[in-house]
């Protein structure tokens, strides 16, 4: 597997919560008039930190276990807007849904650094995706992160036009 793909995975719960960190107080809900041009799920802060949770945990944990022990599983894509709803989003915690997080990805990253270099080809079916290898859903899960902090970026830059139109500082 490629080292800058792992620096990426390892380094991304930092950058998650740095880039958390800017959200505005008051803001952790807040949901744009419009969501065009946005570049992950249209969720709020808060609750792009609770899917990120819960993909790592209930998608690609399970992902990555059945595709090194099942031969070519179908890996089902989840319903982030059932998920919205059952696990109330917009009344988590975040700093325990951030600590909730780093604890998944170390354990996500203690699996891929099992992984010898035989299994990085094994293959699935991932729904949405198509065929694939192991190595390849490690890199959507990278190409995941990358989204959300660039979620989290335009959120930032929707909220600061917000508060600039209504006059709010």
């Amino acid at each position: 597997m490629h080292a800058a793909t792992l620096n990426a995975l390892a380094s991304f719960p930092d950058q998650l919560a740095a880039f958390y960190a800017e959200i505005p107080p008051g803001y952790e809900g807040f949901v744009p008039d419009a969501w065009d041009g946005v570049p992950s799920e249209a969720l709020s802060p808060l609750a792009q930190l609770c899917h990120v949770r819960d993909i790592e945990i209930d998608g690609y944990h399970l992902r990555l276990q059945r595709t090194l022990d099942e031969d070519r599983p179908l890996l089902a894509s989840i319903d982030t807007d059932a998920l919205v709803i059952e696990r109330d989003y917009a009344h988590a915690d975040a700093a325990q849904v951030l600590t909730a997080f780093r604890v998944a990805r170390e354990q996500t990253m203690a699996l891929l650094r099992r992984i010898e270099p035989p299994q990085w080809e094994r293959t699935a079916v991932f729904e949405g995706y198509g065929a694939l290898t192991l190595r390849s859903l490690v890199h959507y899960l990278a190409s995941h992160d990358q989204q959300h902090l660039a979620g989290l970026q335009w959120l930032l830059g929707k909220i600061d036009a917000a508060r600039h139109a209504g006059g709010v500082s």
